[in-house]
């Protein structure tokens, strides 16, 4: 009896967990799926038919938008790693006893909803906010120069929205690295980029990897920031999809065009882990 208890403890574990997930992941998923190959309107209802040209339809309209997302958020994650692993070893290096406030002060802004987050980025790169007008007053900008509606603002403002995500995991990764070994290799005559190079970059390797899967996937599907930020040159993949569920109530096409981009995210994601090497980062990982 202790042997069944024993046996069946972990798939009880995962109970609650999995029936969660099935209940509000895998059933909507597959509603979506089934609705995006219907056929109908929202009068006269919708009617499964197995209706594959939705996808065609959908890539081919909104190819440029999904291409774009793709690139904004590419470019994202490479400025999050920039920005955030110089960061991250600060504080996991040089932090000491007040790196649970630094890492506080990083998750702060998550205490204020997203929305209003990039409200306040709008507010602050407006043509006579507090950024630019002094600039145009004093005669460092030109009357007509703006950042708003441009990609520099949409990126820009998925930067600032997701930088924790990027610091987080690359300070774990970098605070599981034993002082000892940078050490070592400068008792060996390794200088300090040498030492960065072959040792601490690839020990935070699984912080890297996870901090771009934590960022490019909701970057590259994110609407918000190109909603508020952006213009008519900036319309990415996802207001496509929330502005045909919400305004046109074109279910099918909404559908077709959120697992289009989570299909290609997926094949992005595997094609980057297996660029990185998977399994070399979870061994260095499991160090």
């Amino acid at each position: 009896m202790n042997r069944v208890k024993r046996a069946l403890a972990p798939y009880l574990l995962v109970l609650p967990g999995g029936l969660w997930l099935l209940l509000f992941f895998v059933v909507p998923m597959a509603t979506m799926l089934s609705l995006s190959l219907q056929e109908g309107d929202i009068v006269n209802g919708y009617v499964f038919t197995g209706h594959w040209q939705t996808y065609v339809e959908a890539i081919s309209g909104y190819q440029t938008q999904l291409i774009r997302s793709l690139v904004y958020g590419a470019i994202t994650s490479l400025i999050l790693i920039v920005l955030a692993f110089p960061v991250a070893y600060w504080i996991a290096f040089y932090g000491g006893k007040k790196k649970t406030i630094y890492l506080f002060l990083i998750l702060l802004p998550f205490f204020v909803s997203f929305v209003l987050r990039t409200i306040s980025w709008r507010m602050l790169l407006t043509d006579d906010g507090v950024l630019l007008h002094p600039l145009k007053e004093a005669g460092l900008l030109s009357a007509g120069f703006h950042i708003l509606g441009t990609p520099v603002a949409v990126i820009g403002g998925l930067v600032y929205n997701f930088l924790p995500f990027m610091v987080l995991p690359i300070y774990v990764a970098l605070e599981r690295i034993d002082p000892r070994v940078v050490e070592a290799a400068r008792d060996l005559y390794a200088t300090p980029a040498t030492a960065f190079r072959r040792v601490i970059f690839p020990l935070a390797l699984p912080g890297v990897f996870a901090g771009v899967l934590m960022t490019f996937v909701p970057a590259s599907s994110d609407y918000v920031n190109s909603e508020l930020l952006g213009g008519t040159g900036t319309t990415m993949i996802g207001q496509v999809v929330q502005s045909k569920f919400l305004t046109s109530s074109d279910y099918p096409s909404a559908s077709a065009l959120a697992f289009t981009l989570m299909a290609v995210l997926l094949v992005g994601v595997f094609a980057y882990a297996r660029a990185l090497g998977t399994e070399d980062v979870m061994k260095v990982a499991a160090r």
